[in-house]
């Protein structure tokens, strides 16, 4: 499992003060918080300590050690900030997204595997798992009660309750 992981991006400066504007690739703003510091690169480079982080919209302004005007915050515009896995606290049952990709998706009656996690995005209310079958089809599996499960992270499987036709080619594959 990666050690860093992407929370998220610098887009503007905000004020004279040196805050920067960030897009959260995160909860939110609360849990961006609880880092004592941010890193400048995915194997932890230029780590940034984090001073103080407040939500904005659906954004957060962040004020690093250092960063005390518009010009050095302007310099961060654009870059992607990761947080330490090791510092982050989770509350029981939760995981990172990345930490599904390449987890198998089985049937939680059957057993039957339909392929594995490729992706995992965001677009409304709800995750849409990206599944890719064995023989390299794919398909977008609504990750709701109650279609999904159970996430093992560890055990690195998500179980699911399909209903008839979400995992279309794969069934087609049991009539013939």
């Amino acid at each position: 499992m990666k050690q860093y992981l992407e929370a998220c991006k610098a887009v503007s400066t905000h004020g004279v003060a040196g805050e920067v504007k960030v897009e959260l690739w995160c909860d939110d703003a609360a849990f961006l918080s609880r880092f004592g510091h941010l890193y400048r690169g995915e194997a932890g480079q230029g780590p940034l300590e984090l001073i103080h982080v407040r939500p904005h919209k659906n954004m957060a302004l962040l004020t690093f050690a250092g960063v005390s005007d518009m010009d050095a915050a302007r310099a961060l515009v654009g870059t992607v900030f990761y947080i330490d896995r090791s510092e982050a606290r989770l509350p029981e049952g939760h995981y990172f997204q990345v930490d599904l990709v390449g987890c198998e998706v089985k049937d939680a009656d059957t057993g039957r595997v339909y392929g594995t996690v490729k992706q995992v995005s965001r677009p409304a209310a709800q995750d849409i798992y990206t599944v890719e079958g064995p023989q390299g089809e794919s398909w977008l599996f609504p990750a709701v009660k109650p279609f999904l499960e159970q996430v093992d992270v560890e055990g690195r499987r998500v179980l699911v309750r399909p209903i008839r036709g979400m995992f279309d080619t794969a069934e087609d594959g049991d009539k013939a």
